[in-house]
């Protein structure tokens, strides 16, 4: 007697139900996941390029805390002096100011914020430290190139506006005594309380 084989059959569930976890998982990667991505920090360059480029000068933002800057720089115009208050609290105010300003756009400004106030507050530790122009200087620096990047981002028509605060930030002198140079002290505030009334 012969021998019948008998084949068995392949099972084809299994290949199936592989493909189907592959589909699954490619599904996962490409759509679900990056659509349920958390709000990612926006960097500086990518703030600028990424922004919408409309123009929002005609837009008031009526922001209190920088209507409190202006209103204090215009007001407090011969107050400096040698305990370093007036300018202290200027630029304590014009960091709050460049902060407040920095939200209503969407710029994370966090860690510079940080910076400039560490600045300003090494300004008032001792009135006879000889190094005051120099922590003024780069607290201006710093807030100048945030208030410069808002300016490029949502302000193109105020360019002209934030040059000329960039410039008055860099006519302070590191090394000259502060007192010695108060005019370009506050030209520098009068400059951003410009822009910032601009921008507001």
């Amino acid at each position: 007697m012969t021998e019948i084989k008998i084949e068995r059959k392949k099972q084809v569930w299994p290949w199936i139900l592989a493909v189907l976890g592959i589909i699954a998982l490619l599904v996962y990667f490409l759509v679900i996941r990056d659509s349920s991505t958390s709000a990612e920090v926006v960097s500086e360059a990518d703030f600028i390029s990424n922004t919408n480029k409309a123009d929002l000068i005609d837009v008031n933002e009526n922001n209190l805390t920088v209507a409190t800057y202006v209103k204090y720089v215009e007001n407090t115009k011969e107050m400096m002096g040698l305990d370093h208050v007036y300018t202290n609290e200027a630029l304590l105010k014009l960091i709050e100011a460049t902060n407040a300003m920095a939200n209503e756009v969407g710029y994370d400004v966090k860690a510079d914020i940080e910076k400039a106030k560490e600045y300003a507050k090494m300004i008032t530790e001792d009135p006879f430290e000889t190094t005051h122009a120099d922590n003024i200087r780069k607290a201006d620096d710093i807030i100048a190139t945030v208030l410069q990047n808002i300016q490029k981002a949502n302000y193109p028509g105020l360019a002209d506006e934030a040059k000329a605060l960039k410039s008055a930030a860099a006519s302070i002198k590191p090394g000259i005594l502060v007192l010695d140079q108060k005019d370009a002290v506050k030209d520098f505030f009068a400059k951003a309380a410009e822009l910032l009334q601009k921008m507001n």
